[in-house]
Parts: structure tokens; C-alpha cells; sequence
């Protein structure tokens, strides 16, 4: 019996390589002389540059950027030397978890600390840049990202703006800096989204960053003379693309100021780390993340590594730390499994030891999971 463990990260809690660990530690505990691998996986948000590193033998940099609302931030990237390519997560200068909730500010927010990110893997040499976008405390389309690289944003007596959303709407032209020798970029993303519109970042993501119902029209307005502008003197229009909208707009920034090729997060870490062959030689596959929930189906790392293995006849068993109960039958319908670490009683303890959570779940269900894997209970 060979068994491959493909988790996403636990957020908050537990690294995607810790989280397949722990489910590890526990098989083994119960059959000591199971064939365990295990096959960390990402989609694109936080902990993709991880897995990545994990999965390419990279090692930790780390640069002092902006931070999304000015003062710096300490940000880690990944540098891949042989390969003279870096991995990052916008998430690491930008993002929302460097934002205490009665801080949150996305009028004066930019992605200016993302770009210089950038720029340390540019000045290290990087020929390819892989950036995950999401999780992010900003809506400024990518603008402070680009203006960071060497972009100016002018207003109608030729000064520069400060092209956050408060600045967009003074926005008249757009200088392009010299791009020869910029690296290829690649953007890891998980949504589809549009920049503007009912779909599209302001809408569906702007009121987990703070922005306001009364706020809404102001911050498309900004979002949509920046889409002008750039398709005025750049010649390059991307705001209906699929994944512009990601990341307050970042997605836009990239493909619109870098070139950056849009791609499936969860696909670009399947690739780098050879998970298609790995559930090929597994005769059961089990995967999870923090939550299961309505999200996980929608395409979320571990419904991307269900549909791997359906592909392949192999059974998917999916565990999370916890399970949203009104999501049960959608869940089961999607895996053949589904388990929760922690029950209603128990989750603050598992918050505390979320490995050991994690490490439990097999001894818990030992019977159950004996059944599962046709193995002697």
C-alpha cells in the first residue's frame, strides 16, 4: 500500500510541508511499515513561494520594501541560483496580514513594496521571476508595483502622483521606464476574476480589505483611468483578462507593466514539484487545508490534486483542521472522505497544537481509516 500526502498549508497555523508531516507521523504510528511520501502543494497564495523552494532546493533572501501603507517590512523571497530564477509572494510586502484590522487603509495602499521585492530578485541576478499573487491590503491595479520599477505616473502638469487609489483618479500619462533586460514574469493566481466590474477586484475583494459600499464607485474610477491610460501609451489593454482583478488589481499590473504570463498557481506547483507522477504511484492520495469549506471548491489547492486523482482512478481522502458542516455534501461529493482534525469541542486545543491535531486524526479514526485503506485495523 503506498499512500501520498498532498496538503495545502493549514493557514495561520501550519506550512503545507508541516501539515503533510503531521498526517505522516500518524499513519506511521498506526502501520509502521506503510509506504508514506508525501507531496506539499500551493495555488498560488501564500506559502506557494515555499513549496516552490522546498520542491527546487531555493534558498530564503530576505529585503527591507514599503510595506502596503509605508513604513517597511522585512519581506522573504526565494533565489534559485543554478537556475538564476526567484520565486516571491506579493503577499509578503503587501498583504493583508501586515495590516492590523483597525488599520486597514486601501484609499492609501499600494503594492510599491511588491515591485521593490521585485527588484532584489532583478538585482541578483533573476532571468525569470514567478510572483504569487493574493492575500493582498491593496487596490491600486499594480500601480505602485510598477512605479517601483521604474514606471511614472503624471498628472496633468506633468508631476509625478503617488499612484495609490487616492492618487489614480489625477492620472494623465504614463511613462515607461527602459524594460531591456527585464526577466520573464510568471503570475501564480487562483481566481479568474476581471479588474473591473461586478466580478472584479474592487467589488468581490475590496470589502475584506476595508473599502467602504460608499467607496466602491470611487475606487472603479481610479481602477478604470488607469486601464485607459495604460492602453492609451503603453498599447497594452488587459483589464478583461482572466485574473486581472486578482490581488486589488495586481494581476493587471503585472501582465500590463512586466508581461507577465498568467498562470494557475495550483498548476505551476503541481509541475514544479512532479505531483502528477507522485499520485500515479499511489494507491491512495490523501490531501486538505485548514479549512474545507465552500471555497475549497472552487479551486483550491486540494480539489486541484481530487482532480488529479480522479483522472487517475485513485481514491482522494481529504482532511482539514476544520470542515464547514453546511459544505459536508458538496465535500463528499468531491472526495471520498472527508475529515475534520478538530471536532466543535476540541478546536481550540487543536489551534494550540495544530500538528498534533493533525497527527491524531488517524489514531482517532483508526477503525475507519483501517476500512478506507483496506488495511488491518
Amino acid at each position: 500500500m503506498a499512500v501520498l500526502i498532498a496538503c495545502d498549508k493549514f493557514k495561520g497555523t501550519l506550512t503545507a510541508g508541516e501539515a503533510c508531516a503531521a498526517l505522516r507521523d500518524g499513519l506511521l504510528s498506526c502501520w509502521p511499515g506503510l509506504d508514506v511520501r508525501i507531496c506539499p502543494i500551493a495555488d498560488g497564495g501564500e506559502g506557494t513561494a515555499d513549496v516552490l523552494r522546498e520542491s527546487g532546493g531555493g534558498e530564503w533572501r530576505v529585503a527591507s520594501v514599503r510595506g502596503p501603507l509605508g513604513p517597511p517590512v522585512p519581506a522573504r523571497w526565494v533565489w534559485f541560483p543554478l537556475q538564476r530564477r526567484a520565486a516571491l509572494e506579493m503577499s509578503e510586502a503587501s498583504g493583508l496580514k501586515l495590516v492590523a484590522e483597525e488599520d486597514r487603509d486601501p484609499w492609501q495602499a499600494g503594492t510599491r513594496g511588491t515591485g521593490e521585492l521585485m527588484l532584489a530578485a532583478m538585482r541578483s541576478g533573476a532571468e525569470h521571476l514567478t510572483v504569487g499573487i493574493g492575500g493582498s491590503a491593496t487596490n491600486d491595479g499594480g500601480a505602485g508595483m510598477a512605479a517601483a520599477l521604474g514606471y511614472r505616473f503624471l498628472d496633468a502638469d506633468g508631476r509625478e502622483i503617488d499612484p495609490v487609489p487616492a492618487g489614480l483618479g489625477r492620472l494623465e500619462a504614463i511613462v515607461s521606464p527602459d524594460r531591456s533586460g527585464w526577466p520573464e514574469v510568471t503570475a501564480a493566481c487562483d481566481v479568474t476574476n476581471p479588474l473591473l466590474g461586478a466580478d472584479g477586484a474592487t467589488r468581490v475583494y475590496g470589502p475584506q480589505k476595508g473599502v467602504r459600499p460608499d467607496q466602491v464607485a470611487a475606487f472603479e474610477a481610479g481602477l478604470e483611468r488607469l486601464a485607459d491610460v495604460a492602453a492609451r501609451d503603453l498599447g497594452r489593454d488587459c483589464r478583461a483578462l482572466p485574473g486581472a482583478g486578482a490581488a486589488g488589481g495586481l494581476g493587471f499590473g503585472l501582465m500590463t507593466f512586466c508581461g507577465a504570463v498568467m498562470k494557475p498557481g495550483f498548476d505551476l506547483v503541481a509541475e514544479a514539484n512532479g505531483l502528477a507522477a507522485a499520485v500515479a504511484a499511489a494507491d491512495v492520495v490523501f490531501t486538505g487545508e485548514g479549512c474545507l469549506d465552500r471555497q475549497t471548491l472552487h479551486g483550491k489547492g486540494p480539489m486541484g490534486v481530487a482532480a488529479l486523482a480522479r483522472t487517475q482512478g485513485k481514491p482522494v481522502i481529504a482532511v482539514g483542521g476544520i470542515v464547514e458542516q453546511a459544505a459536508m455534501t458538496a465535500l463528499t461529493g468531491a472526495f471520498d472522505a472527508v475529515v475534520a482534525a478538530a471536532g466543535p469541542t476540541t478546536l481550540e486545543a487543536a489551534r494550540r497544537d495544530p500538528a498534533g491535531a493533525l497527527r491524531r486524526v488517524v489514531p482517532n479514526h483508526r477503525a475507519a481509516f483501517a476500512r478506507m485503506l483496506g488495511l488491518d485495523d
